[in-house]
């Protein structure tokens, strides 16, 4: 009797392991604001299509084992409009396009992320330029999680893409020479702590 329970003992203690699952807590990453950014490009009376850029800065909380209850809330300060071309980004800045003096942010807050393949998903959010908000679905590649060699913190990085109409957002100058399709690219980069 002493044996079998000796015996049932080293058995449970061996299959204690394998028997508990190890559900990691969701965990916030801050977003790097040297490494995060929106760059946007529109069409400029047919004959390019030149782009913008502005960093960006916000939160990720990553649920790892259910990435579908992740959530990502960005801020972009608007007058950090970078053109490459200062006269243009002061134009930008103006009543004619972003009003920076009275919308000094726009922002995207998820609602909803929907897996899309491996390490793709679709998220869904609020987006708001220009005092209108509009709900806008990214299309997400996560690129890496692990240990940045650099700070050694735990890091995470996503690229994603979409497409908004401006005058969605009451920014309709110079249409339909100005182009109404703004292609927007993002670079996302955080760290945990």
């Amino acid at each position: 009797m002493k044996r079998l329970l000796i015996n049932t003992l080293f058995a449970s203690a061996l299959l204690l392991p394998f028997s508990s699952t190890v559900i990691a807590a969701p965990e916030t990453y801050t977003l790097d604001s040297g490494h995060t950014y929106v760059l946007w490009h529109i069409n400029h009376f047919g004959f390019s299509n030149p782009s913008g850029k502005w960093l960006a800065n916000g939160t990720l909380i990553l649920d790892e084992t259910k990435p579908q209850n992740s959530k990502v809330d960005v801020t972009i300060k608007t007058d950090t409009i970078d053109t490459g071309i200062p006269k243009l980004d002061e134009h930008l800045k103006s009543k004619a396009f972003f009003e920076t003096d009275k919308y000094p942010t726009a922002t995207f807050v998820s609602t909803k992320v929907t897996l899309a393949g491996k390490n793709k998903a679709k998220v869904t959010g609020n987006l708001t330029i220009h005092g209108v908000t509009k709900p806008v679905t990214l299309d997400v590649t996560l690129n890496k999680i692990g240990i940045n060699p650099i700070t050694t913190k735990k890091s995470v990085g996503f690229t994603a893409k979409t497409k908004i109409k401006r005058s969605d957002f009451d920014m309709t100058t110079l249409l339909p020479g100005l182009g109404d399709d703004v292609v927007i690219d993002i670079e996302a980069e955080g760290a945990v702590g």
